[in-house]
């Protein structure tokens, strides 16, 4: 059972400074050298694998969906990169099994415009049933990290979607119905439009598109028959126009899909066939379409064996690519070698999150890698060398093997192959043998 730790509760995303309360994560850390744990060597690779999963996040595409592991002996931590376009609203979900009680430590990040710039951790509000809800102010980048307290881990789901932030505000049509957009010339260039057309048949009910009150029902020059919702929580009006006709009153609270007007075509729109304008205006005029418009994708099919998190896996062939993203569209990071052996850090769709032996990360197709239970040929041991944890002949030495012991060999790195001692040990022996 896992306690998921969220980066703390806010009305919105606020200016972090050294006064802020400090996150859950930050606490623990905190509280790490207190212990006086922070300098022992599994303290330090907490705090590395910590700030390693903000500065080599994995980059994603939301929607993503991920089943991974993080093992209890080995500190670790896991961060996802990905953009959110202001008018979206990401949802998180995660969990984690493990059999101990175990808390984990869950921290979205805003990344700065300057790159260089320091990443604050943001306070977020809304939970629900589905998961956390947050809907950013602005546009821009984002990095997840999650990270199990020390000597926890166990296997884990994160799921992270998008969708638009107002409900649709014609009933019975969708983003097709939208033929003018914001920004078009108006009016031989004199003005630009300050809001999109959805046309519909006259008549057609105008749904509020987010919970709000009614501030103004007017009849006007350009708009003819006008509805202004004043949306609290955004700090943002909601603007109606050309209705039929009106059926709210000022101060009238509403729901997102209660009827506020019916579609029609009055003010300056009388020459063109029925549709609502439909603008927001926060700061001045905002582009709606974002906050209206269901965000494209969806998410990917787990077609990789699952079982495999946690455990060994290899290539089979040459020049099989790790990349940086679980798509063909991810940077090359690297092509392996033949029979190259990694560990199965997670599963997205038909890819791997794998770990390299030197500690490099990255995904890998599934239907390039094989597991290792099938031994690639056996290795006889000259002499008295033991079996080393990591491939590197400073690294410690897991079991020791009597010479003439024939190993079976699982995969290889770097001149090392990669073997299973008698009593079942994996570990790693030099491999000109």
């Amino acid at each position: 059972m896992a306690c998921i730790l969220l980066a703390g509760c806010e009305v919105a995303e606020v200016v972090v400074d050294r006064y802020r309360s400090l996150t859950p994560h930050e606490a623990y850390e905190a509280s790490l050298v207190e212990a006086g744990l922070s300098g022992t060597a599994l303290g330090r690779d907490w705090t590395r694998a910590a700030r390693r999963a903000t500065e080599e996040p994995h980059v994603v595409e939301l929607p993503y969906r991920e089943e991974g592991f993080i093992a209890e002996e080995e500190p670790d931590a896991v961060g996802y990169r990905f953009s959110i376009q202001r008018g979206q609203v990401l949802t998180l979900h995660a969990e984690v099994d493990s059999e101990e009680a175990t808390r984990v430590f869950v921290d979205l990040f805003r990344v700065p415009e300057d790159e260089g710039g320091a990443l604050r951790p943001l306070l977020l509000t809304d939970t629900t049933a589905n998961g956390l809800v947050y809907e950013p102010p602005r546009s821009g980048d984002f990095i997840l990290r999650l990270q199990p307290e020390l000597l926890r881990g166990g296997r884990f789901r994160v799921t992270l979607t998008l969708d638009a932030a107002l409900s649709f505000p014609v009933e019975g049509v969708g983003i097709g119905a939208v033929q003018s957009f914001f920004g078009a010339e108006r009016d031989a260039g004199r003005r630009s439009h300050h809001g999109v057309d959805i046309f519909a048949r006259r008549g057609t009910p105008a749904l509020a598109a987010s919970d709000g009150t009614v501030s103004r029902v007017q009849v006007t020059r350009l708009g003819g028959k006008v509805v202004w919702i004043r949306d609290t929580r955004r700090g943002a009006n909601l603007y109606y126009a050309h209705l039929d006709s009106q059926v709210v009153r000022p101060g009238q609270r509403v729901l997102p899909g209660d009827t506020v007007g019916f579609v029609g075509n009055t003010g300056n729109a009388r020459t063109t066939p029925p549709h609502l304008h439909f603008g927001i205006y926060s700061r001045g005029p905002t582009d709606p379409l974002p906050f209206i418009r269901t965000p494209p994708g969806r998410l990917a099919d787990m077609t990789v064996d699952l079982t495999a998190l946690g455990g060994w896996g290899r290539v089979e062939e040459e020049g099989i690519r790790l990349r940086s993203a679980p798509s063909q569209r991810g940077d090359v990071l690297r092509e392996l070698d033949r029979f190259t052996a990694f560990r199965v850090l997670g599963g997205a769709g038909d890819w791997y999150r794998i770990r390299l032996p030197d500690g490099r990360t990255g995904y890998l197709a599934g239907r390039l890698t094989d597991g290792v239970d099938a031994p690639l040929r056996f290795a006889v041991v000259a002499g008295p060398d033991p079996i080393r944890a990591r491939p590197w002949h400073t690294s410690p030495a897991v079991v020791p093997v009597e010479a003439g012991t024939a190993l079976p060999v699982l995969g290889a790195y770097g001149g090392y192959l990669l073997v299973e001692a008698p009593d079942g040990h994996r570990g790693w022996i030099v491999g000109d043998r």
